[in-house]
């Protein structure tokens, strides 16, 4: 018995409206169906994965982000097309990006301080 592949990656996030902003209007992913949890939230499409966004409440402990960007901590990682296209769409919208164009990849901060990771090739 082996993995196979990431079925989805799940962020708590404090104001869901806010999250679905950064991740479908910054980074293009697209919301899908649902189903009724019993809790806020929303699935997004990425690839054949999903992100999936958990609003969780003020008082509730969802860990602590990292004080500053930084590729050693926790981190998801997507795939992008276009490395140029998307450091403009990120610094358009006023968003830090720690940027290693020479090796495809670059960081940034969600609404919530998780760290997404951006690579535009395998190297």
């Amino acid at each position: 018995m082996s993995l196979r592949s990431i079925d989805h990656v799940s962020f708590a996030v404090r104001d869901l409206q806010r999250s679905l902003h950064f991740y479908c209007e910054v980074l293009g992913l697209e919301q899908t169906a649902r189903p009724d949890l019993g809790f806020p939230g929303a699935w997004l499409k990425v690839g054949d994965g999903q992100v999936h966004l958990i609003e969780v409440p003020a008082d509730f402990d969802a860990g602590t982000a990292p004080p500053q960007l930084n590729p050693l901590a926790s981190h998801a990682a997507f795939a992008i097309d276009d490395h140029a296209a998307m450091l403009a769409t990120l610094q358009r919208n006023g968003i830090e990006v720690l940027d290693f164009e020479t090796s495809g990849q670059m960081w940034a901060k969600d609404p919530d301080g998780h760290i997404i990771e951006l690579i535009s090739a395998r190297r």
